[in-house]
């Protein structure tokens, strides 16, 4: 897996990039989307077998997953949009992509068993064919350690170096400030 940092972050550039007003309400769903999949590591501890569905990279790391929490981020968070209106569709749309990149990150470490995408419906790991992202230890102790810094390195290189790009090529096209008349 990515670490929880990069995870986070990468939601980040998918949120600045969404052509809707955005607030700290927007990107905190967002963060909290993609990083929620890893929930399932509480498996490991009891006792669900980790190339289960139910195990690390199981169900919660699929797109029905991120289509649940979407749905549940709009119902609960978003009241006020009608739903399957452009707004609503829109944000549904980030917290997706958000959630749903958690996976697609993962499946681009060196480690692990792959990410069961298509669960419940199919029961099968995939890895993408680029598998650059060194795979981050589950343990906070081991996180922190010099296996951390190697992950935190390959981490800046493939998530954190692409979102910065998107998010300042983001700012140039649309800048979050008010316009100044001329």
């Amino acid at each position: 897996m990515a670490s929880a940092f990069s995870h986070a972050f990468a939601s980040l550039a998918i949120g600045r990039v969404t052509p809707v007003a955005r607030g700290w309400k927007f990107y905190l769903i967002g963060a909290v989307g993609a990083v929620i999949p890893d929930l399932d590591a509480i498996g490991f501890w009891a006792g669900v077998p980790y190339d289960s569905m139910l195990g690390h990279r199981g169900i919660t790391h699929s797109f029905f997953f991120a289509f649940l929490y979407a749905t549940a981020a709009m119902f609960l968070f978003y009241t006020n949009e009608k739903p399957l209106s452009r707004t609503w569709l829109i944000l549904f749309a980030s917290f997706f992509a958000s959630t749903a990149s958690h996976a697609l990150l993962d499946a681009c470490t060196t480690g692990g068993l792959g990410v069961d995408l298509f669960a419940p419906f199919y029961d099968h790991r995939y890895f993408l064919p680029w598998r650059v992202i060194k795979v981050s230890p589950i343990s906070v102790t081991r996180f922190f350690s010099e296996t951390g810094i190697r992950v935190l390195a390959s981490e800046f290189v493939w998530i954190w170096i692409p979102s910065f790009v998107i998010m300042i090529t983001a700012m140039i096209i649309d800048p979050p400030y008010p316009k100044q008349k001329a």
